[in-house]
């Protein structure tokens, strides 16, 4: 059995998922791009799953707003701390 191909990080896919609707206006190659996804995701709690049926089931409304406000957040202190180092 391969554990690590079982479970998952929720932030991982809400992190991705911003940096997609931000694409355009942070103008910046893949690599860029996944310096920010790391940065931003050591500013967030590890929520794990194995099933996203899971998440869904268990989350309350609250509790998604909060977590995606809270990514939003992450990932723009990522887009500054990343940029600021690249131009730098």
């Amino acid at each position: 059995m391969n554990i690590d191909s079982q479970i998952s990080n929720f932030y991982e896919k809400l992190v991705v998922d911003e940096l997609s609707r931000r694409r355009a206006e942070i103008a910046a190659d893949d690599d860029v791009l996944i310096d920010i996804a790391c940065v931003a995701l050591n500013q967030l709690p590890s929520r794990y799953y194995r099933y996203s049926v899971d998440m869904a089931f268990y989350l309350s409304g609250p509790e998604h707003q909060r977590m995606d406000d809270d990514v939003r957040v992450a990932v723009e202190y990522a887009i500054k701390l990343v940029t600021a180092h690249k131009s730098g």
